[in-house]
């Protein structure tokens, strides 16, 4: 009777969210003067048309503390406790909504992820699979709030110029990517967006080389589960980078989902990253 939410950026795909009882909130997407719903009255092909065919700029806004009310109002009196997981406090001000929101239920967990899209998802789904098992909703939060440091997150992405567009890098910076052909690896550390190491070349040569980097000889790798999520990339060149995880580690499972509305407006199409969890401390060899 415990019931897990998120947060519409989780970016699960809709098989996971059904098989393991997720049920999102979400976030909005203003085009203009006009106002979607993620993932409900607009999709990633929607933003992309919107940008590259009509010259609008799409942003993103945080869930409000009404609708969380709203949501949190129908889900906990239908259950014995909600967990809801945010999109990270330094990427949108949804936990702190949230949090206000939930004051006014008793049964009612809010979690800051402190992540993005699959980073988060990892979250989710793991909180999933404990409310499964019966596990006490404070012991979930508990064992949430250790695992939350270990997801790893990163993205490659091919073209910048729509980082540019939402005021994440300089006119400059993105001339000189595209006559460069740089693709910057974009990762997330201690809840935070930041830039990483900078590919040269194609961007299916940039995605192998990114995949070696991330995995190969990597001791500190929790080999449960893999995420490889993309924004609108092509079928060869995502089976390319399963062939890439595959050599290179052993996950149990390698799953596949497509980004969302909120990396996908913020990052454009052919956006590719591979989020994986860390060891916990004590599953560390010592030496």
């Amino acid at each position: 009777m415990i019931k897990i939410t998120a947060d519409s950026t989780c970016d699960l795909s809709p098989e996971i969210l059904e098989k393991l009882n997720i049920t999102l909130t979400p976030l909005y997407i203003l085009v203009g003067d006009e106002m979607f719903r993620d993932g409900v009255d607009i999709k990633p092909v929607d933003i992309f048309r919107y940008v590259d065919e009509q010259g609008k700029t799409c942003k993103t806004a945080a869930v409000n503390v009404y609708d969380y009310v709203c949501f949190f109002e129908d889900i906990s009196a239908k259950h014995e406790a909600v967990i809801h997981i945010c999109i990270g406090s330094g990427f949108s001000s949804c936990y702190q909504n949230a949090v206000i929101a939930a004051q006014d239920f008793d049964n009612v967990y809010v979690i800051d992820s402190r992540n993005l899209s699959t980073g988060s998802g990892h979250i989710v789904y793991e909180a999933a699979l404990m409310a499964q098992e019966g596990l006490e909703p404070s012991e979930i939060c508990r064992r949430l709030e250790e695992l939350i440091p270990r997801v790893d997150t990163s993205f490659v992405i091919d073209r910048v110029d729509y980082l540019y567009k939402g005021g994440r890098c300089s006119g400059l910076e993105a001339i000189g990517a595209r006559v460069l052909k740089i693709k910057p690896c974009i990762e997330v550390i201690d809840g935070k967006m930041t830039v990483g190491r900078k590919y040269r070349g194609s961007f299916e040569s940039c995605l192998e080389k990114y995949v070696k980097d991330r995995l190969f000889g990597n001791q500190d790798i929790d080999y449960s589960r893999i995420f490889i999520t993309h924004s609108f990339c092509p079928k060869p060149t995502v089976d390319k980078v399963k062939e890439a995880v595959r050599r290179y580690a052993d996950f149990e499972e390698i799953l596949e989902t497509d980004a969302g509305c909120t990396v996908s407006s913020h990052c454009g199409p052919y956006t590719l990253g591979i989020l994986y969890m860390r060891k916990s401390k004590k599953e560390k060899p010592m030496g």
